[in-house]
């Protein structure tokens, strides 16, 4: 959700700017967080390792755009996947 946020065009791009940057350092904590969690659990970390690249390269504006929506849409299809070969008892 976070990411899909930080994709809107203008909003997402004011809320960066108007924070210092700052939303991108935490983005890239949570993901760097959750790719250990993630290793222990034996998932997939393809989305977050992806975060952590678009946290990194988002201070470009039309890339950080583009690269936030291509990472909320691979978190969405991995936490669909998942949650689909996880056994709910």
């Amino acid at each position: 959700m976070y990411e899909a946020f930080l994709a809107l065009p203008v909003l997402g791009g004011l809320f960066i700017i108007a924070n210092g940057w700052v939303p991108l350092a935490v983005a890239f904590l949570l993901h760097a967080v959750a790719i250990v969690i993630l290793q222990r659990e034996r998932k997939p970390i393809v989305g977050n390792v992806l975060g952590i690249i678009t946290s990194i390269l988002a201070f470009i504006p039309l890339l950080g755009w583009i690269m936030h929506g291509i990472t909320a849409l691979v978190l969405l299809v991995e936490g669909i996947s998942s949650s689909r070969q996880t056994n709910r008892y």
